[in-house]
């Protein structure tokens, strides 16, 4: 039997009552949920929460949700699920071509659009158990397949832009990368030193038993960081 608790939906749609609807079903079956009603506002919330599955409005003001879908996807395979008033095949094709995991008509119930999220994130479980990669340095784990972070065996919400440093580190362990090398890769060149060391300092907190000492993500003077595996 799949079990919802744990998993976080970001429901994406400009219309406040049917927001409302399906965050009132979801949490019913033990979702986590936040919702955005536009696509900028829809892509700080991917970028700020750990999120296992979107449910998207295609027809929103300013961008729509198709480009929110190209832009994660360039990134990221979170499913999908393109909720839309139109019902024709034009949009169902170019949704799913675009790397749509299902694509759901609004006068589909609010039980059946939870019962299609469930069936997502059923098949997306069952496609990473296959090929489920973890990476062990004994207080910490990390899920390759599942993008999951575990500390002392607790799991921990880390951000996008975390948990990819977080990788980049525990899978080259000891080596360092210079402050330059990390700005070209997560920021495309754009930002400082500054930028690295804040976001690198809420990992420590969220990872390290003494931030201020700490025993996995160590600075190396004037250089960069590496990342002691053990």
């Amino acid at each position: 039997m799949y079990m919802s608790g744990g998993h976080t939906i970001l429901v994406v749609d400009d219309d406040p009552s049917i927001v409302e609807l399906l965050k009132d079903f979801l949490e019913n079956d033990n979702f986590r949920v936040i919702t955005a009603c536009d696509t900028a506002e829809a892509w700080d919330m991917f970028e700020r929460n750990t999120v296992h599955a979107i449910i998207l409005d295609i027809m929103m003001p300013g961008q729509n949700g198709f480009d929110l879908c190209r832009r994660i996807r360039a990134d990221s395979d979170v499913p999908i699920l393109f909720l839309s008033a139109r019902s024709d095949d034009v949009d169902k094709i170019r949704g799913l071509t675009l790397g749509g995991d299902d694509y759901i008509v609004k006068t589909a119930s609010p039980g059946e659009i939870v019962a299609r999220v469930k069936a997502v994130l059923r098949r997306t479980a069952s496609r990473e158990h296959t090929k489920e990669r973890i990476l062990d340095y004994g207080r910490i784990q990390l899920n390759l397949s599942t993008r999951e972070v575990f500390v002392d065996g607790v799991g921990i919400v880390l951000t996008p832009k975390e948990y990819d440093l977080l990788r980049l580190f525990a899978e080259h362990p000891r080596h360092v990368f210079s402050y330059e090398q990390l700005l070209a890769k997560f920021w495309e060149g754009i930002g400082d030193r500054h930028t690295i060391r804040v976001h690198l300092s809420r990992l420590r907190e969220k990872i390290e038993v003494d931030a201020n000492h700490p025993q996995f993500l160590v600075n190396v003077w004037g250089v960069g960081y590496r990342f002691e595996g053990g």
